[in-house]
């Protein structure tokens, strides 16, 4: 069977090149006699692996010197307490709502101590991003936590908050690495790996050394605290191996694209051919204001649940995957990471075309 298109959120589509080349290297990885899923994560091979995988990630994002690069277990949502625990020194934090991930590390916040929503978009279905001139950032927030880009409503951030002396946390899950990012407006940058990075199981951690003290709030576990990963360098126990494996070959492909520079404007450009299609169709329309639309995260909807119902069964039909809008929001959406090929993109728009005209 060929391989389908694959649109979903995630685990989403990887470069096929990676796929090929870690199946060459499944059995014997660079004549060490075995794979990397069997390699003792204490071996000199993985050292290797683990220190070439994060050069290239500083390399690809520019990251200063000050900010170590974490990968570690748990997925996004574990950060949404680790976050707490370790930077909510007066246990206060100042959160900006745009969307369920956005809700639940709100909801996890507040377990550890006061959380403030300074804006939100939950009054039109998180279809915008809120107005962030003015904010009242609060006098003993800890940080600020945004959700730079998001999955399930296809809106990200064009500009940052101005959050004054407060450190700025965002969660870049589903748009790291689709376009240059300035590192140090940042005080700490979290990704699940499983849309932009590799395969499910990692989450990588960008924080700057300030921030990683032994200051954390009574009773946080061992294994949440960043200073414990921080100083033996994301390996206190067993990291998720392969799959940083698979992680440092993807920033590998990245940076042979010619980096994120490249990766925007291959990502703009497919995109703008999904965005121009959906302004121009008399049957299938966009959800997000324009200013606000995801590059990554593309939702979209023909009005009718009947025919979005019919457009994700024919279009699975036709090689397209994973359609299918997320079970809060209906409709459809089309995941378009920087693994999506553009061929792939274009194909789709081919599809929507004939669906329309046979549909009308």
């Amino acid at each position: 069977m060929s391989r389908v298109y694959n649109f979903s959120a995630g685990p989403a589509v990887l470069p096929e090149e990676v796929l090929k080349e870690a199946a060459e290297e499944m059995l014997d990885y660079k004549g060490t006699g075995m794979s990397v899923m069997e390699m003792s994560h204490r071996s000199k091979a993985f050292e290797g692996i683990i220190g070439d995988a994060e050069k290239t990630l500083r390399e690809l994002m520019n990251i200063p010197d000050n900010y170590k690069v974490l990968f570690l277990q748990g997925g996004a949502s574990q950060q949404f307490a680790m976050i707490p625990m370790n930077l909510m020194k007066n246990r206060v934090a100042d959160h900006i709502n745009t969307g369920q991930w956005a809700k639940k590390a709100i909801s996890e916040g507040k377990l550890y101590g006061k959380i403030n929503v300074l804006a939100s978009s939950e009054d039109k279905t998180f279809t915008y991003i809120p107005d962030l001139k003015d904010l009242k950032i609060s006098d003993d927030a800890d940080y600020v936590y945004i959700c730079h880009n998001n999955t399930i409503y296809g809106t990200k951030y064009n500009d940052l908050p101005d959050t004054g002396d407060k450190i700025l946390v965002a969660d870049m899950s589903s748009d790291i690495l689709s376009e240059p990012v300035d590192v140090s407006k940042y005080g700490l940058i979290f990704a699940g790996a499983q849309k932009n990075i590799g395969p499910a199981g990692v989450v990588v951690v960008i924080i700057r050394e300030d921030l990683i003290t032994d200051d954390v709030l009574p009773g946080t576990p061992t294994m949440l605290k960043y200073k414990i990963h921080a100083d033996n360098n994301s390996l206190y126990n067993t990291p998720p191996a392969y799959g940083i494996y698979i992680c440092g070959k993807v920033f590998q492909w990245i940076k042979n694209k010619g980096g994120l520079d490249a990766m925007k404007k291959i990502n703009e450009e497919k995109a703008a051919i999904l965005y121009d299609y959906l302004d121009s169709s008399s049957m299938f329309k966009g959800t997000v204001v324009k200013k606000d639309r995801s590059l990554m995260n593309v939702p979209f909807v023909t009005g009718s649940d009947e025919l979005d119902a019919k457009f994700v069964k024919e279009a699975k039909a036709a090689g397209f995957e994973n359609l299918k809008g997320h079970r809060t929001v209906g409709g459809m959406r089309a995941s378009i990471y920087n693994a999506m090929p553009i061929e792939g993109v274009k194909a789709l728009v081919e599809f929507m075309k004939k669906f329309e005209e046979e549909n009308k």
